[in-house]
């Protein structure tokens, strides 16, 4: 029987995307679909044949303010700014929103910051399905992630599971207070308290899908129970039906693959020098180059560009990643995966929140290599890409570790596990 599913996501496009591609395969295989979700995402949602349905807050304004911005990737306290004083701040105003949608639903499948989720899924009785984007938020000690405000952390890793308990006991106690908001309106509701709004209790007792792949992490024996790795559900597209450049294709076309340049969806917000640098960088290499500046006008390039560099907004990764020769990227999730499925090696400068993890498990994997954000300068980056141009082993392993990747098919293991849930 067709059912109805509720999709609840926040942030940028990178948090957007896997929900409109699973979104994309639940209608496609004959359900109804509504996205809650910001404001700013409408015209993409229904621009895909999906449902939308507005929830607070709207992430529009946010990504536009630099002092925001500023305050969100500060690679310390930028996790604590996003998840305290702006997602949980509106978590009243969530829930308001989101329970119209939600007495709709069948099955309900929330996002980690989507904090409201499990409170409107418990007042109505409903079932739903939690979700990970990404490994860091599995607080394992047996494959244990570099914890957001703590980028060093990963020097301590081979210490083993009885440091990383302790780690986590001593995470769990300052991130409690972060909660303090849900909780609160959950009494307000006649729920009672959860002891962790923010980390152990945003995981659904009903079950766990890991939109993530194999590649990136394996399950663990003290991840949520039940939980699915599904692989990746890619998407990328800025607006449907929108394809690559073709000025870029014929710049592609014109001479050998370039290296491209990205901050994703949302550090393009809080930019600074990276594009300046990456240009020298790849002079210094004697790379062309193609960089991607998003919509943010400071970061418009002044000047005449060298020939060898390209400049667009935006392009979709799956088009432009498998012609380059390889990226370099701040570490969301969504860009690390279309940088692993494209085959290609990266260099990858995280900021906060995932991105230190996700650079810290591409360099392990041994397709990428990792330069901090202040030392990002055009000298290291193009002394870092002749190592990674130069050295055979980071090609054959990004080769290898896309073939990998391409036995997976995440939209429809995430499609038939929530089919199931339906119940």
């Amino acid at each position: 029987m067709p059912a109805h599913f509720l999709l609840t996501t926040f942030g940028s496009l990178g948090d957007l995307h896997p929900y409109i591609a699973v979104g994309r395969g639940l209608r496609a295989r004959g359900h109804a679909v509504t996205i809650a979700t910001s404001e700013v995402y409408r015209t993409k949602i229904e621009g895909e044949g999906l449902r939308f349905h507005p929830a607070r807050p709207d992430v529009g304004a946010f990504l536009n303010d630099p002092e925001s911005m500023r305050r969100a990737f500060d690679a310390r306290t930028g996790s604590e700014y996003i998840v305290r004083h702006f997602f949980m701040k509106h978590v009243a105003e969530s829930y308001e929103d989101l329970l119209p949608a939600a007495r709709e639903a069948d099955l309900i499948v929330g996002h980690p910051v989507s904090f409201a989720t499990p409170i409107v899924a418990e007042k109505l009785g409903k079932r739903w399905i939690s979700v990970a984007l990404a490994p860091v938020a599995m607080l394992s000690v047996y494959d244990p992630p570099v914890a957001p405000g703590a980028p060093d952390i990963e020097r301590f890793r081979r210490l083993g599971p009885w440091f990383w308990r302790l780690y986590w006991f001593m995470g769990r106690r300052v991130v409690r207070a972060w909660g303090e908001q849900a909780n609160r309106l959950r009494a307000e509701l006649g729920l009672r308290p959860v002891r962790n709004p923010v980390l152990d209790d945003m995981f659904s007792p009903y079950g766990m899908q890991a939109w993530f792949s194999h590649v990136l992490a394996r399950p663990q024996r003290d991840w949520p129970r039940d939980t699915v790795v599904t692989g990746f559900p890619f998407y990328d597209r800025l607006e449907p039906g929108h394809g690559m450049n073709p000025e870029l294709s014929r710049f592609l076309a014109s001479g050998p693959p370039p290296v491209v340049f990205t901050l994703g969806s949302s550090a393009v917000f809080h930019a600074g020098d990276f594009y300046r640098e990456s240009i020298e960088a790849a002079r210094l290499a004697g790379c062309r180059a193609v960089l991607l500046l998003g919509r943010d006008p400071r970061n418009r390039l002044s000047g005449t560009l060298p020939e060898t560099v390209f400049v667009d907004e935006y392009a979709p990764y799956s088009d432009l990643f498998p012609r380059a020769a390889a990226t370099v990227h701040q570490g969301g999730v969504g860009t690390t995966a279309q940088a692993l499925a494209s085959g290609r090696p990266m260099i990858v400068m995280p900021c906060s929140h995932d991105q230190p993890d996700n650079a810290a498990r591409v360099t392990r994997l041994g397709v990428a290599r990792t330069i901090q954000r202040d030392q990002y300068r055009a000298e290291r980056v193009a002394a870092e890409l002749g190592v990674l141009l130069g050295e055979a082993s980071y090609a054959a392993k990004a080769r290898q570790t896309a073939g990998e990747m391409a036995k997976e098919d995440g939209v429809a293991a995430a499609c038939e596990g929530l089919i199931r849930d339906v119940g």
